[in-house]
């Protein structure tokens, strides 16, 4: 008797083209990232609100950004590992549930030390979402896809930038605190039910392709091979360092310091304040795509791609600050701008990450990636907020106080830059034996 043969899956392979169900679940998935997104930048546009709701100075509001970054930085590694193990769809609902009682309990309470806590909440939640996503991509999309498919990610998701500055801040202007951050939690939950019905982990797990693209002889990995294989790449390193060089500013002025320097010191109001960060997230959604075609035709070079990027961002910083009087509107809506053109180039290194690491390690070296501008971002918005207060002398904050904390960044942004330098080179594509099996 003859060995039956099996026909090929006359449906469409989402590995080696675009399909529907592909497009269908990253979207599922970027809802849920965007919303991340808005709960990130929430805090930062309601710093001022937050000085009198828990009665603190800046170094201790400065604790909230630095404390739900940390929490975000320290978490990278183990959602990277059970996004691993796990797969990615289970991570989103639970980090967006996270997340949504995170933002509940901050809109109710006017305790400091429980509003910490919900941060911590808050940033363990947020550090599933952008994990997760890039986690699909390899199994969803074409591989060389991937890179512009990584920058339209970065591109909506400052939607939830654009929500925090417009709608979220007129909510809170025009309600309370408490019915701003309580509406913010039970929209994040409604996300999480959203991923739940629509996201799958894979192609055959949503069972609309039966043939397996499996690697040879590989078994799966522990949790120790796999921290080794992504801390011993030197693409991961670079990662990290093209990471922390091109967002840690972007962060301490979204996320902390922007807000309370343009209401506080440079004379504009919540609308105009909130018009810069809007012009921010418009230009970054723009600017992103063009970055997915740099980061393609850049190749093993993307971290110099990066390097200059991030020195350009350097030099209009210093040129920003340089003036002893405040600057106006269009300088700092230039400066958001600016912003939005170098800070995308943050992602490149993921996209070297995806590109020469096996499958099984790549959301465990995307979260140690990933650790970079957020780690870095928290260091600076506290060395921020303690050179603003030491400057301030407890008095109302001045153009000046906030020229001098932003040498903070600058000493952080320093060893971004360098870190690149040193880690440059040496990466390769990976080459992976792949087999084609059939279920029958």
């Amino acid at each position: 008797m003859s060995t039956p043969e099996f026909e090929k899956d006359p449906r469409p392979n989402p590995r080696e083209v675009v399909t529907t169900k592909a497009l269908t679940v990253w979207i599922a998935a970027l809802i849920v990232y965007v919303g991340a997104i808005f709960g990130r930048t929430s805090f930062g546009v309601a710093g001022v609100e937050a000085i009198a709701r828990f009665d603190v100075d800046a170094s201790r509001i400065a604790v909230f950004a630095s404390i739900q970054i940390g929490t975000y930085a320290l978490a990278q590694v183990p959602t990277g590992l059970l996004i691993d193990r796990f797969g990615p769809r289970k991570l989103l609902v639970i980090g967006a549930v996270i997340m949504g009682i995170g933002q509940l309990v901050l809109g109710l309470t006017t305790s400091y030390g429980v509003a910490i806590g919900a941060r911590v909440l808050i940033g363990a939640g947020d550090a599933t979402a952008f994990l997760s996503v890039m986690r699909l991509l390899p199994f969803w999309f074409p591989l060389h896809r991937t890179p512009m498919i990584t920058a339209v990610t970065a591109a909506f998701g400052q939607l939830g930038q654009f929500l925090s500055a417009v709608p979220f801040l007129w909510l809170l202007n025009a309600t309370s605190w408490s019915i701003a951050f309580v509406s913010l939690g039970a929209v994040v939950i409604l996300i999480a039910i959203v991923a739940a019905i629509a996201v799958a982990d894979t192609p055959e797990t949503a069972g609309v392709y039966t043939e397996k693209t499996v690697e040879k002889d590989e078994p799966a990995l522990s949790i120790g091979k796999q921290i080794k294989l992504a801390a011993s790449s030197r693409a991961t390193w670079q990662g990290f360092f093209i990471h922390y060089a091109g967002l840690h500013a972007n962060l301490v002025f979204i996320m902390m310091w922007g807000v309370p320097m343009m209401t506080e010191s440079m004379g504009l109001s919540s609308a105009q304040a909130g018009l810069v960060l809007t012009v921010n997230s418009l230009a970054m959604m723009v600017v992103s795509p063009f970055h997915g075609k740099i980061s393609s035709r850049a190749g093993r070079n993307r971290d110099l791609a990066a390097f200059f990027l991030s020195l350009l961002h350097l030099a209009a910083w210093i040129l920003f600050f340089a003036t002893p009087n405040p600057r106006g509107l269009a300088m700092i809506i230039g400066m958001a701008i600016l912003i939005a053109i170098c800070s995308p180039s943050s992602n490149y290194g993921f996209d070297q990450i995806r590109e020469t690491l096996d499958r099984k390690v790549v959301a465990t070296a995307t979260g140690l990636a990933n650790m970079g501008g957020f780690t870095a971002g928290m260091i600076a918005a506290q060395l921020f907020g303690i050179l603003l207060d030491k400057h301030s002398g407890g008095e109302a904050f001045e153009w000046g106080d906030f020229r001098y904390a932003a040498l903070a960044v600058l000493v952080v942004w320093s060893i971004g830059l360098l870190g690149i330098l040193v880690t440059r080179g040496g990466t390769r594509p990976r080459k992976i034996r792949m087999e084609t099996v059939t279920e029958d």
